[in-house]
């Protein structure tokens, strides 16, 4: 799928972009045995040119793992309380308030995105189970917020908040009338002292939008409407300078709702507006096939894409498609981890250097959740199984691990640097972005299984179920342990009489062969795209079956073939490190062999679970599904070597051990940022400043107008020791960052980071003037961004002599 420039919305190569050993593999090339083709080409079967899906509603999901996802989703929403959601909206309008706020972004100034979300999880898990309690929290929350608007008397219907500079937190609406009178302030995230507010506002906009869509509430179009005429009203306000400033601030899929608002309403001020909401800086490239992904924020620039392939649905713009299709291809293709999940500490990198960012901080679960909203759209406009290839490996890998099904909680960053547990929310406290996502996500398991286009059905995922297929008036039931077993059966369940149509089943690209039956004989198939055509004259009891091998292979990264990932079927195995509940210390482990497929036997074919003989190192491993290990410390990637390649790696480690030995001799202080106790160890002072972990280290930024400073020991025993080094250490791409570091109050450095060593660690010296810390017992550092910039992230500072023999200063 790799092109370097802008092609057909319609064109998509079968190649898979993780390059198994099947990747390319068509379905003509799989064994004779595999099928029988129509013995006339007059019988063949053309693929439709596009595709919709079955509506929820007529797909009820059976016992599975992602039965037992939606189970545990519904509990976490009927535990939720909408009046608590809906606190800041009740307060702002000068309404009785109901609930207390929830805690984490919920009391920040990205408030009330958590009721967006929550509306279309509600909507959607109606749709999904027909769960009558569902749908009456929707009705009960429109209702409110008709309420709500009432009472705001201009359309607006919001809940943001915006911190002062004196910190209070305010009603975020007053932004408005300043961003309306060309006073716009943002670095990324805050507009004008609010956290992302269009973001915000947008996902407010979709649940009313789901709302509608699902549960059939009229009154959440009359609110979009009429919130809508306010935000129209600050873009009119605006030129398009303005407006470009404006939107470097993250604002969801604003644009979106506007176009869905649009095909609903048929109002074309609301297209105008939709198109309107363009960030140049980003879209522009993607249109001319350029790929400037690296350093964007992932998540802030899926949605746009997502908005492009709605206006293309809309209004036929070819380069709208071309962007989309370009940007699902190199994000898939070239940025795209094993599991399917995207970008480093949220932020995209540098195309096919995966093995350098394979840390604590991959995968922010929104990418992936808009990543599949994505594919959605593209697969509708031409029906590819290449589409649902990936489709599958996100949906299973990603988006399965990301709730945990004991707790019904979620991760944010979805961890693949070996030994790190994932981290899950908590009910009331955390409300982070991939929560709310994640509420949705879990609501619509069944929402991609069958896709359908006059009288062909499209079986896309394997995943245990029922389906009514009202054009047919046919009813079927997938069953199958899959992936854990290759057998997939599909059997007409209800039929009246006899119906000729076609079942198009996806034949995965991983697959070296495959079984098709029809009634336990060969199926006369026709091949397209990736699929298997039966068409026939089809009867109630007429059963379908696909056997699929799940053999093991390994896969490389994009960019690096010397790390390598374990797959089996669709499902990617990871080596089980231990208990998250334990500390968990050691170098990543490693694969070394000539033959390392060889080395690996099955302990347990059914449940999926391996070990290595003789090939791991430090020890051999056992190898399980990553997706189930939820409470567990596991690898994904792995470097592979011979034995040569080990014994040269070994050396090299034993050179570093050896530099950081001679490090620690010459060591003042250390100051550990992020650490509860060293911080508090070394008297930290800090505003607007947060810690953070990444590649397992810890550390701490400042943002814009806050700072962080601590003391450090300058002295040995009592005694100078003559001219010191300040060592900060950071990431290496880290860019734009723009800040001084004091001591004592006297700048010692202006430091601006601009990515100068990507993909490692850097530690920079900064040598300080004798007179700063002649005579003192202590010093204080203090890091200081400049105005609209960050600070860090620091990873450690040091203090060190010159040399080991250094001794008192004379």
């Amino acid at each position: 799928m790799t092109r370097s420039t802008p092609h057909s919305a319609a064109t998509v190569d079968r190649r898979f972009l993780f390059r198994t050993a099947a990747a390319g593999t068509l379905l003509s090339s799989l064994s004779a045995t595999a099928f029988a083709k129509p013995k006339s080409a007059s019988s063949d079967v053309v693929l439709p040119t596009m595709a919709q899906p079955v509506p929820m509603q007529d797909v009820r999901l059976t016992a599975s793992p992602f039965y037992d996802a939606i189970e545990a989703n519904t509990k976490y929403l009927t535990y939720l309380s909408a009046d608590r959601f809906l606190h800041n909206y009740h307060k702002f309008a000068g309404l009785p308030v109901k609930g207390e706020i929830y805690g984490g972004w919920e009391s920040d100034t990205i408030a009330g995105e958590g009721l967006g979300h929550y509306l279309s999880a509600l909507s959607l898990m109606y749709a999904q189970t027909g769960n009558p309690e569902c749908k009456a929290r929707v009705d009960y929350i429109v209702d409110e917020l008709v309420k709500v608007q009432a009472a705001q008397g201009d359309g607006y219907t919001g809940a943001i908040m915006r911190k002062r500079k004196d910190g209070s937190l305010v009603d975020g609406k007053e932004i408005f009338p300043e961003i309306m009178a060309g006073d716009i302030r943002s670095a990324g995230f805050d507009l004008n002292g609010a956290w992302s507010p269009f973001y915000s506002l947008h996902k407010l906009f979709a649940g009313l939008l789901d709302a509608d869509k699902f549960c059939g509430n009229k009154k959440a179009i009359t609110v979009a409407v009429g919130f809508g005429g306010y935000i129209e009203k600050v873009f009119n306000a605006l030129d398009d300078a303005q407006t470009q400033k404006m939107l470097n601030c993250e604002y969801g899929g604003l644009n979106e709702s506007f176009a869905e608002l649009y095909s609903r309403t048929k109002d074309p001020r609301w297209l105008v507006l939709s198109e309107r909401i363009y960030d140049k800086k980003v879209l522009d490239p993607l249109k001319a096939g350029e790929d400037k992904l690296a350093n964007f924020h992932a998540n802030t620039q899926v949605p746009k894409l997502i908005a492009l392939a709605r206006l293309y649905e809309l209004t036929g713009k070819p380069e709208d498609a071309r962007a989309a299709s370009f940007f699902w291809e190199r994000v898939t293709e070239h940025h795209s981890f094993v599991i399917g999940g995207n970008a480093d500490r949220e932020y995209f990198f540098e195309p096919d250097t995966i093995a350098t960012h394979i840390t604590e901080q991959t995968c922010e679960s929104c990418n992936t959740y808009n990543m599949l909203k994505l594919t959605r759209h593209l697969y509708s406009w031409s029906p590819n199984a290449a589409y649902f290839d990936y489709y599958e490996r996100a949906h299973l890998n990603h988006i399965l691990a990301h709730q945990n099904p004991k707790t019904g909680m979620f991760t944010y960053m979805m961890p693949l640097m070996s030994g790190t547990a994932r981290e899950y929310s908590s009910p009331d406290n955390d409300f982070w972005c991939c929560v709310l996502s994640g509420i949705e996500s879990h609501s619509k398991h069944g929402d991609s299984i069958y896709w359908e286009q006059e009288d062909t059905l499209f079986v896309n995922l394997f995943i245990p179920s029922k389906l009514n297929w009202t054009a047919q008036k046919a009813a079927f039931e997938l069953t199958t342990k899959y992936p854990y077993e290759g057998h997939i059966a599909f059997k007409v369940s209800q039929l009246s009489g006899a119906k000729t149509f076609t079942v198009a089943v996806r034949i995965p690209a991983w697959a070296q062969s495959a079984t098709l039956l029809v009634n336990g004989k060969t199926a006369l198939a026709s091949t397209a795209k990736g699929y298997a055509l039966i068409h026939r004259k089809w009867r109630a009891g007429d059963v379908v079956t696909l056997d699929l091998p799940l053999t093991l292979r390994f896969e490389h990264t994009a960019g690096d073939d010397k790390v390598v990932a374990l797959l089996r079927g669709p499902m990617v195995m990871a080596a089980d490190l231990g208990a998250a509940s334990e500390t968990w210390q050691g170098d990543a482990p490693a694969l070394v062999g000539a033959d390392l497929l060889a080395g690996i036997t099955p302990v347990s074919i059914e449940q999926a679970v391996y070990k290595t003989n003789g090939i791991g190192r430090p020890g051999d491993m056992t190898f399980k599904p990553f997706y189930a290990q939820y409470e567990r410390r596991n690898a994904v990637y792995f470097s592979k070597y011979n034995d040569a390649e080990w014994a040269t790696a070994q050396v090299a480690y034993s050179a570093e051990q050896a530099r950081l030995k001679d490090e620690a001799a010459r060591s003042v202080d250390v100051m550990h940022l992020g650490e509860m106790q060293p911080e508090r160890d070394h008297n930290l002072k800090s505003d607007i400043s947060y810690p953070v972990v990444y590649r397992g280290r810890q550390g701490r930024d400042a943002r814009t107008l806050g700072f962080f400073s601590f003391d450090m020991k300058t002295q040995r025993d009592g005694k100078d020791v003559g001219p010191l080094i300040l060592q900060a250490t950071y990431w290496g791409s880290e860019n734009n960052r723009v800040f001084d570091i004091l001591v004592d109050g006297v700048a010692i450095a202006h430091e601006r980071l601009t990515g100068r060593q990507p993909g490692a660690w850097i530690d920079i010296n900064y040598p300080i003037p004798l007179e700063l810390t002649k005579g003192k017992a202590k010093v204080t550092i203090k890091f200081d961004p400049k105005e609209g910039k960050t600070a860090g992230p620091v990873f450690g500072v040091k203090l060190f002599t010159a040399a080991a023999t250094a001794g008192a200063a004379t």
